[in-house]
């Protein structure tokens, strides 16, 4: 178990109801946890998973593998994280490589509640217990202010976003789905990109470019115009070209890639007044932080004419926690059934 989860666990506390299974869905990946609420509200994992999704037909049968593997603890309630809306009990979501009706889940497993958060809206009710070890600053900022809204952003299959905002109970949070937002360039060169991409769409999105999927769009893109055939097809060949093997295209997306995201993060601070500070989290930027920290990541974050000094108070740390989605379903969780 990671130190972050042992954090977040108060074993001293007394139990507070059954176990439930917390789930984060993604894309690529289904991570699912069997949680014990505690008295102190902060859930604690005691058995914890990883699927690969295109392994499996559906989600139903991801969660009938985990709950077979309990060895017959009684289950009748789950959370799900994913990213998207959920309209009628389907959850609206382009990444995911099957439907997701929560009726159907509850059904195929025969439980008794199963309920839907969007996963940055998960994650941002995790990240007020988050252990800052599991954490790298990125900026020069000062300390947090805790009175004010704090964003969380990451880019995986797609990109997700939601804010934490303060109150005087606690906090709520508010789930966006600013990845579906237009892809501003800042450069000539980012120009160029978009016209490109325009060719396939009318609408090129901001997750298009700030994505795994979108980091291959890129490296075609910037082969396209330099003329060069493109012989990376994967995030994670492209990576691992620029990051071991000094590949110039390769490092040329992911220059582009992090100067994007420092750019489209610095927008989304100042549009959501996230003065409170900015969490960056998804399975990318981990795997890329040295090359991050390097890049002009920070600069473009900062490149906001006279909303510089404003920006330069805003710390932005890089969570290294794999968890976190599972935990946050978590939180949510017991927040939402102590609510109802």
């Amino acid at each position: 178990m990671e130190a972050g989860a042992r954090q977040l666990a108060s074993r001293s506390a007394g139990v507070l109801g059954t176990p439930f299974v917390a789930a984060d869905v993604g894309g690529t990946h289904a991570r699912v946890g069997l949680v014990r609420p505690y008295a102190s509200t902060r859930p604690t994992l005691e058995r914890y998973e990883k699927y690969v999704c295109a392994d499996y037909p559906s989600l139903s049968a991801i969660l009938h593998e985990f709950l077979k593997s309990l060895d017959g603890a009684a289950v009748q309630e789950a959370a799900i994280a994913c990213a998207g809306y959920c309209l009628d009990g389907t959850i609206i979501n382009t990444n995911l490589p099957w439907t997701v009706s929560l009726d159907r889940i509850r059904a195929d497993l025969n439980l008794s509640t199963v309920e839907f958060v969007n996963d940055f809206e998960a994650v941002a009710h995790a990240t007020p217990h988050l252990d800052l070890r599991d954490t790298t600053l990125l900026t020069q900022a000062g300390a947090q202010q805790l009175s004010a809204p704090t964003l969380i952003v990451g880019p995986g299959t797609g990109l997700g976003a939601a804010v934490r905002i303060p109150t005087s109970g606690g906090y709520v949070v508010l789930a966006t789905e600013a990845g579906q937002a237009a892809f501003a360039p800042s450069t000539d060169r980012e120009i160029e990109v978009l016209r490109l991409l325009r060719r396939n769409s009318s609408h090129v999105s901001i997750e298009q470019v700030l994505s795994g999927p979108g980091l291959v769009k890129l490296h075609a893109a910037l082969c396209e115009l330099r003329g060069t055939t493109r012989l990376l097809d994967s995030p994670a060949d492209i990576t691992r070209a620029a990051l071991d093997e000094g590949d110039v295209a390769a490092r040329d997306t992911l220059d582009m890639f992090c100067g994007l995201m420092g750019s489209v993060l610095g927008d989304l601070v100042l549009l959501y007044g996230a003065q409170g500070g900015a969490y960056l989290a998804g399975g990318i930027l981990p795997q890329i932080k040295p090359y991050l920290v390097e890049s002009s990541f920070v600069e473009r974050f900062l490149d906001k004419g006279a909303m510089r000094p404003v920006l330069e108070r805003v710390p932005v740390r890089l969570i290294e926690h794999g968890q976190l989605g599972v935990l946050g379903a978590a939180s949510w969780y017991l927040q939402h059934r102590a609510s109802a």
